[in-house]
């Protein structure tokens, strides 16, 4: 039996998180199907959907651990961090999206959700020391707002909701001006 090479790895990682996410119930044959290999080559990456389930929550794992730490939270201004930040997380949305649909399955011992929570909000917390950000949400919250708008429109853009092209914008613009049309003359939210 032949094993996968590095390239073929990285090529198919990709795809096969899309197939997992689109097509949730899959067997091995279905998604081979689906990304346009055989069987015989998907079983040589993984030969079961339980080893693939897991080597694809350790790569999307990773690749967000990687994200963060390219998108230099603690150096930059925070608006050109958080640019940079939504560009890395959506050039890898097929792994955002099975994170999304297979977080319930991360094992404790890899859990890196406290260490990126704790990240994000020191970047939010140095932002809002700056001025950049609102002060009247914590910067866990705002961490949180803007963890669910990436993901968010991630995952309309893979259901056709929205469109690819600009999606980056789109998760900024929202994030940082809410939903709220700029005119003078709408009633703002008093505060609580």
């Amino acid at each position: 039996m032949t094993a996968s090479s590095p390239a073929q790895e990285v090529s198919i990682l990709p795809a096969l998180a899309l197939a997992l996410t689109n097509h949730p119930r899959a067997s091995l044959q279905e998604l081979a199907k689906a990304i346009g290999i055989s069987k015989a080559t998907l079983y040589r990456f993984s030969r079961t959907r339980e080893d693939l389930v897991a080597r694809l929550l350790a790569h999307s794992m990773q690749t967000m651990s990687a994200a963060l730490a390219q998108a230099r939270l603690q150096e930059d201004h925070p608006l050109q961090a958080l640019q940079r930040l939504t560009a890395l997380n959506l050039e890898q949305r097929e792994f955002v999206g099975f994170l999304t649909y297979y977080w319930k399955e991360v094992d404790a011992a890899v859990d890196e959700s406290a260490h990126w929570d704790e990240q994000l909000d020191a970047f939010f917390l140095r932002g809002q020391q700056q001025g950049v950000f609102r002060i009247d949400f914590s910067a866990a919250a705002l961490a949180e707002i803007w963890i669910s708008t990436l993901l968010g429109l991630a995952d309309a853009e893979r259901r056709g909701r929205v469109a690819r092209a600009e999606l980056a914008s789109l998760v900024e613009r929202a994030f940082l001006q809410g939903s709220q049309a700029q005119r003078p003359d709408l009633p703002h939210l008093p505060p609580n």
